[in-house]
């Protein structure tokens, strides 16, 4: 699991970058709109697909990461990506990263390590049915109605307005919906673990419940993460997704799963000391990134 999470990391945080060229080109070709406001042009444009075909990889790696893992050991090493992503963007893109911003990326490391060393124990999970069943309980019920009905909001009231100046819309919209896909990636992957150990679970509709769930949810993060990323700088995107996105998720996961209350104090504590390393990296990042593009991002 653990070797799965920084595989995707890599692969996911390359991929920014490539797709990033490839909106530029497509934004710029003669008649093209750009994907922020509205275009899709960037679905004829080859390097977006080498981008796209990058992430994808990316996320099978991820997806696979969750069915050996649990997810507030996965998720954290999210942060990979953002040193990647900006290491590249240093490179290939003339986005400059500082002297902070090389020390924002050690953070990253020193705090997912200290994740990693303090992550609990994978929970032997029986069947998708106890997935389900565990979804089930009124709290997550309850957070995965907020968080829906939250992203619709955004999308449909707020996006249209201020999407294209303050990139929080965008990126909470992904975030949201992000939060939930995973929890279904979790389910769907155990379910194809169990699968291939002989317990089939094909033949159960939780199974393809889940693999709509991820379906709908990857579509919609795909399409409002081009949208922030034509828009805005990577080196802003990123890292506020990777906050965002992860914040969530492990919220959904403490809900869902509790894995919590199989550890003890110290654990916790270093998880979450683990956890507040990485955004100071992350947010060291971002203050010492140029925000370029012709805008600040935040409205």
């Amino acid at each position: 699991g653990l070797f799965l999470a920084m595989s995707s990391s890599l692969a996911i945080g390359a991929s920014f970058i490539v797709k990033k060229k490839g909106l530029k080109l497509a934004g710029g070709a003669p008649g093209g709109v750009r994907a922020g406001s509205g275009g899709y042009g960037y679905l004829r444009q080859p390097l977006w697909w080498a981008g796209m075909l990058t992430m994808i990889v990316g996320e099978v790696a991820n997806f696979a990461a969750y069915a050996f893992a649990p997810a507030v050991l996965v998720t954290p090493l999210g942060a990979l990506s953002i040193i990647v992503s900006a290491v590249l963007a240093h490179h290939l893109l003339a986005e400059k990263l500082h002297a902070f911003g090389w020390l924002g990326c050690l953070l990253c490391i020193v705090g997912s390590v200290e994740i990693v060393l303090n992550a609990p124990e994978e929970k032997e999970i029986t069947g998708v049915k106890q997935l389900f069943a565990m979804a089930a309980r009124p709290g997550f019920v309850a957070y995965a109605g907020a968080t829906v009905g939250f992203a619709a909001y955004l999308a449909t009231r707020v996006y249209p307005t201020h999407g294209s100046s303050n990139i929080l819309v965008p990126i909470g919209i992904c975030s949201l919906v992000g939060s939930l896909s995973v929890m279904s990636c979790k389910a769907l992957g155990t379910a194809l673990k169990l699968t291939f150990q002989g317990r089939n679970q094909l033949l159960e509709a939780e199974t393809w419940m889940c693999a709509a769930i991820v379906g709908a949810c990857v579509v919609t993060q795909m399409n409002y993460l081009n949208k922030a990323l034509d828009v805005f700088n990577t080196a802003v995107v990123t890292p506020i997704y990777y906050v965002m996105f992860t914040t969530l998720t492990l919220t959904a996961s403490s809900i869902m799963f509790r894995d919590y209350l199989d550890q003890g104090a110290k654990e916790v504590a270093g998880q979450i000391c683990g956890f507040v390393t990485i955004l100071a990296g992350v947010f060291t990042l971002h203050v010492t990134k140029d925000h370029g593009e012709g805008t600040s991002g935040w409205g």
